[in-house]
């Protein structure tokens, strides 16, 4: 059964908080699909968690490259985009398994290359009534992330 939590944000500040307390709960072979509109603050969120796990590179939207890595003390950080993508198969040919067991993946345009991954996160980032709020949706199968929901509340 699927589980889901909502949180609203009235700002970056809130969101950089949200993603600091995500990332302290990630562990290797975790993965994260982040989904939304364009400009919602994927890249943002995936900027605030890859801090938040202790790294000061620069992170940006792997638009173009697809695909960029990033390194902190809790292993590496794959940061996928998805957007070009037409599926899992194209996504297998990428060759990034290495770093499903080793880090954690976060997965823009996530919803795209979903059937890949047996257990992941869902997150969805919404716009909400204001040019900085947002609706940071969670949604969850496996019972991995049961804990991490309840500790997100």
């Amino acid at each position: 059964m699927a589980q889901t939590l909502v949180k609203h944000v009235a700002s970056e500040e809130d969101t950089a908080q949200i993603a600091s307390a995500l990332a302290a709960l990630l562990r290797p072979g975790d993965v994260v699909l982040l989904d939304g509109a364009l400009a919602a603050g994927k890249t943002f969120f995936t900027r605030a968690l890859v801090r938040a796990l202790g790294s000061d590179e620069a992170v940006t939207s792997p638009t173009y490259t697809i695909a960029n890595i990033y390194e902190t003390p809790k292993g590496p950080v794959l940061h996928v985009d998805a957007y070009r993508l037409k599926g899992a198969h194209e996504f297998y040919h990428l060759g990034l398994e290495e770093y499903f067991d080793t880090g954690v993946s976060v997965i823009e345009w996530g919803e795209r290359i979903a059937d890949y991954f047996d257990a992941p996160l869902s997150i969805r980032i919404g716009f909400g009534d204001s040019e900085m709020e947002r609706q940071v949706t969670f949604t969850a199968e496996a019972p991995r992330w049961s804990p991490v929901l309840e500790a997100l509340t």
